[in-house]
C-alpha cells in the first residue's frame, strides 16, 4: 500500500471509530491486522483495551468463496452475526456500520487465535473440547432454529462440491503441477468427482460456517472462543465444519485425537437436542468431504498465489494432500481416483 493510501485509510478508520464512540481519534495509533486470504482488511485503531478494529470492505465486494444462491439483501456479516448471536454463540460486537463507506467498526478480540495459543504451547485437548462443544451446540441450535440469515438461503449442492473438485484440477494439478489428465484419466476422475459431489449432496443440510477452522477462533484471557469470519456462512452437511477444525490445514493433529474429537461432538449435539448418530456412517462421510475439502483448498492455495499474489498459504499445501491421501485410506472404494490423481500429484500416493 503506497503512502498516500495508507494515510488515508488510517483517517478513513480513526474517522469510523470516532463516529461510532463519540470520541476524538485523531491522535490514536493505527495498525493493520493480518488478513489471511480475505479481500477485506482489518485495523486496529487505539491500544488494548481500549481499542476498537474496523474492517474495510472493497467496493462492490462478493463473498470471499464461491457461494450458490441469490445476492443477500444484507451485507452477510450483519446478518449471520445477529443470527449466531441470537443463538448465544459468541461472536464479535458491532459497534457501527457504514455501508455506503464500506467500514464496520467491530470489538477487538485482541490477537490469540486457537492456533497461535496451540503455537505458544498450550495443550490442544482444553482448546479443542471447548471448539468442539462450542460448535455442537451451535449446530443443534441452528437445526431446531433455522432463521431468517442469509446462510439458509444458499448451500452446499451438488453443482458447487463438483465446481471446487474442478478447481484443484485446474490449479492444483494443472497450474502448480503442469500436468494434465490423459482422456481415460479424465473420464475417470469426472465418474468419481460425480459421485462424491451426489452422496455429499445427499448428506442432511444445516447451518455450516464453512471455515471453522484454528484462525477464525480468537481465544480470549477468559479461555472464552469468539467465532469470527463467518460471512460466508451456507448449508451443509453436519462434517463440514469438522473437517474445517480436525483437518485444519495450519494445525495437523494426531488421528486419535482427531477420533475422540468427533465421537466427543456426536455426544455434545444429541446432549444439546439434535439426534443421536452412529459413529461409522458419520466418520465414512467425514472422511468423504475431507477429500472434497482439502482437495479444493489446495488448490485453492495455488490459486491465491498466482491470481491474488499471496504466496503465504502455499506451505499448507502439503498437509492438505496429507490429509486426503489418508482420507483415501479409509475409503478404499476410491482407489482408482486415488491412482489417477497420484500419477500427477505425487504426495497423494497410497
Amino acid at each position: 500500500m503506497a503512502a498516500g493510501e495508507l494515510e488515508a485509510t488510517e483517517a478513513r478508520v480513526r474517522g469510523a471509530v470516532a463516529r461510532a464512540t463519540g470520541v476524538d481519534a485523531a491522535g490514536r495509533p493505527v495498525r493493520r491486522l493480518a488478513g489471511h486470504a480475505s479481500l477485506r482488511s482489518y485495523w486496529r485503531v487505539g491500544a488494548p483495551p481500549a481499542s476498537h478494529v474496523v474492517m474495510v470492505m472493497p467496493p462492490g465486494g462478493k463473498p470471499e468463496e464461491v457461494t450458490k444462491g441469490a445476492a443477500p439483501a444484507e451485507e452477510p456479516f450483519v446478518d449471520v452475526q445477529r443470527y449466531l448471536a441470537a443463538l448465544g454463540v459468541r461472536v464479535p460486537g458491532i459497534l457501527a456500520f457504514e455501508a455506503g463507506e464500506g467500514l464496520m467498526v467491530l470489538e477487538d478480540l485482541g490477537d490469540d487465535m486457537l492456533e497461535t495459543r496451540l503455537l505458544a504451547g498450550a495443550p490442544p485437548g482444553p482448546l479443542y473440547e471447548a471448539a468442539i462443544d462450542q460448535l455442537a451446540r451451535l449446530r443443534a441450535a441452528a437445526e431446531a432454529r433455522p432463521g431468517a440469515c442469509v446462510a439458509f438461503a444458499r448451500s452446499f449442492d451438488r453443482d458447487l462440491y463438483r465446481w471446487e473438485l474442478e478447481h484443484f484440477v485446474e490449479w492444483g494439478l494443472e497450474a502448480w503441477k503442469g500436468a494434465r489428465l490423459s482422456p481415460a484419466e479424465r473420464a475417470a476422475a469426472d465418474r468419481h468427482f460425480d459421485a462424491i459431489a451426489a452422496a455429499l449432496d445427499a448428506e442432511p443440510k444445516g447451518f455450516t460456517h464453512r471455515d471453522y477452522q484454528s484462525r477464525n477462533l480468537m481465544v480470549l484471557p477468559s479461555g472464552e472462543q469468539v467465532v469470527i469470519d463467518f460471512q460466508d456462512a451456507l448449508l451443509g452437511p453436519r462434517q463440514y465444519d469438522l473437517v474445517a477444525l480436525l483437518r485444519d490445514s495450519y494445525v495437523e493433529l494426531e488421528a486419535p485425537f482427531i477420533e475422540a474429537m468427533l465421537r466427543r461432538w456426536l455426544e455434545r449435539f444429541a446432549a444439546a437436542g439434535g439426534p443421536r448418530l452412529d459413529y461409522g456412517p458419520f466418520r465414512a462421510t467425514f472422511d468423504l468431504l475431507t477429500i472434497q475439502r482439502k482437495l479444493k483448498d489446495a488448490g485453492r492455495f495455488v490459486f491465491i498465489d498466482r491470481v491474488k499474489g499471496n504466496p503465504g498459504f502455499l506451505p499448507s499445501i502439503p498437509a492438505s494432500l496429507r490429509y486426503v491421501r489418508d482420507a483415501f485410506a479409509r475409503r478404499p472404494e476410491l482407489r482408482e481416483l486415488q491412482d489417477v490423481l497420484a500419477r500427477h500429484v505425487p504426495e497423494l500416493a497410497g
